[in-house]
């Protein structure tokens, strides 16, 4: 049976005090109470005007004196929200695939509903939802996620106008005001830092400690996730730089949906949509044998005998690189130069399978640089 406690506030404070410091948590009372047997519900009520938050206190700091803080401090101007439309801009190349739909259906519904979308780089996750948004009409604030990225980047911080200290919101304020969706591109490359969205991503708003304001999400806010990874790291190491993202952050995710790379024919139409709008005729048996090579290549990386693969994107640029250059060889040869010399012979030749107009040599009456430069006296 606990005893009374006998002492003032003033002792009881004091006592607290010299045992724990100024601040106190649950684990401290709880502790303090055991040694001296003493309720901790009679504790805790005895230094109620000294709580800050729950399971916290502060013995220097009264709720009294809070308040008389929050009434005297002068809060720097905060910069007025921008007039700017976000809405994106529909893509006359973009081609619905995978979960396209799925993703509409819930901008469209206007339920706070956060979405994780992975999948492969290049595959259109960024892309469908941004389309999405300009189908309906609907806002979109993007966030590009790095692992510099902390809560200033994403809350907001001050800035200087004409001498002046004044506030900006930053993308995940601007989207709650707006009702807009709000877009964490590439979260899996995010640090720590990131956890001060939880608020938000559980819908309740967000308190903005600096300036002592509390934002609620207006009707119609959702938050997207993209990320290669499904926020557990990258084991094989394709994803340098991806982080495991605390398991709390992530289950605040309804759900997550898996991006796959397009079907042969969905990919057939993006890349024939590129050459429409590049002024491309005759490309359709290119576009084809580009369509198949992709798709041989895929179905080998996912089986495990290849280490790299073709993505839409990088189909997407070979279409662009032949408008530039009219020449399959030097289209192909330039796009995946990236890859090691191994990778990029077995492209080149399983292209060379495909295609056999296909010229491994780079096919080309310009001559080298070397002999254009032969009449200069330099």
């Amino acid at each position: 049976m606990n005893r009374k406690i006998s002492m003032t506030d003033e002792q009881l404070i004091s006592e607290l005090r010299s045992a724990f410091g100024a601040e106190l948590t649950t684990a401290d009372i709880k502790g303090y109470c055991a040694s001296q047997d003493l309720s901790y519900p009679t504790v805790t009520r005895r230094l109620e005007p000294y709580k800050t938050d729950r399971g916290r206190w502060n013995l220097e700091v009264t709720q009294e004196r809070v308040e008389e803080i929050e009434r005297s401090y002068s809060a720097p101007a905060v910069l007025p929200r921008s007039e700017q439309n976000f809405v994106p801009q529909k893509n006359s190349t973009f081609v619905p695939f995978g979960s396209f739909r799925d993703i509409k259906k819930i901008i469209e519904s206007r339920i706070f509903y956060p979405v994780f979308v992975t999948g492969l780089s290049g595959n259109g996750k960024t892309l469908g939802i941004e389309q999405a948004c300009a189908q309906l009409g609907r806002e979109l604030v993007c966030a590009n996620i790095t692992i510099e990225t902390d809560e200033s980047d994403l809350i907001g911080g001050y800035k200087l106008v004409d001498g002046n200290t004044v506030w900006e919101d930053g993308p995940v304020v601007e989207a709650m005001l707006r009702g807009a969706i709000l877009l964490l591109d590439e979260v899996d490359l995010a640090s720590n830092k990131i956890m001060v969205l939880q608020s938000v991503l559980s819908g309740n708003g967000i308190y903005i400690k600096k300036i002592n304001r509390f934002v609620k999400p207006a009707p119609g806010f959702n938050i997207f996730a993209t990320a290669n990874t499904k926020g557990k790291g990258s084991d094989d190491g394709r994803f340098i730089g991806t982080n495991v993202l605390n398991a709390a952050f992530l289950d605040r995710f309804a759900i997550t949906l898996e991006q796959e790379y397009p079907s042969v024919s969905a990919e057939t139409k993006i890349l024939t949509k590129n050459a429409k709008v590049l002024n491309l005729e005759n490309v359709d048996e290119f576009i084809k044998k580009l369509c198949d090579w992709g798709d041989v290549i895929r179905k080998t990386f996912y089986d495990g005998g290849i280490d790299e693969v073709i993505t839409t994107r990088r189909l997407v640029n070979i279409v662009k690189a032949y408008s530039i250059f009219n020449n399959k060889s030097k289209a192909i040869k330039y796009s995946i130069s990236g890859f090691d010399d191994e990778t990029k012979q077995a492209f080149l030749e399983l292209y060379d399978k495909i295609d056999v107009d296909f010229q491994m040599t780079l096919e080309t009456d310009e001559k080298p640089d070397e002999e254009v430069a032969s009449d200069s006296p330099f």
